[in-house]
């Protein structure tokens, strides 16, 4: 199993989780209001200056679909670089 943790500008979270529904997900756990600072989409951090904040989602999911999931996430990242969207992939070693 992994884990893919996916953070994006909330502006895109509909593309994100269409992305989800089309990898067949039907489970995820969410985090919104996420402050952070982008090389390239600049800080977002939910103040008067810095406006933007970011979603965080979390996705367990078997090998071969993480990795589709991580390249459909790569094609987004294309369309939206500006915006600011980030995977990272781990390895789960036990779920309770």
């Amino acid at each position: 199993m992994k884990l893919v943790m996916i953070m994006c500008n909330e502006a895109i979270n509909d593309e994100v989780e269409k992305i989800l529904e089309q990898n067949g997900v039907n489970g995820f756990t969410k985090w919104t209001n996420v402050y952070g600072k982008g090389k390239t989409s600049g800080p977002h951090l939910g103040t008067h200056i810095w406006p933007k904040v970011n979603n965080v989602l979390a996705v367990v999911t078997e090998k071969t679909a993480a990795a589709k999931l991580l390249q459909d996430i790569r094609e987004l990242r294309k369309r939206f670089a500006k915006e600011g969207v980030k995977a990272f992939m781990w390895e789960i070693e036990e779920i309770i």
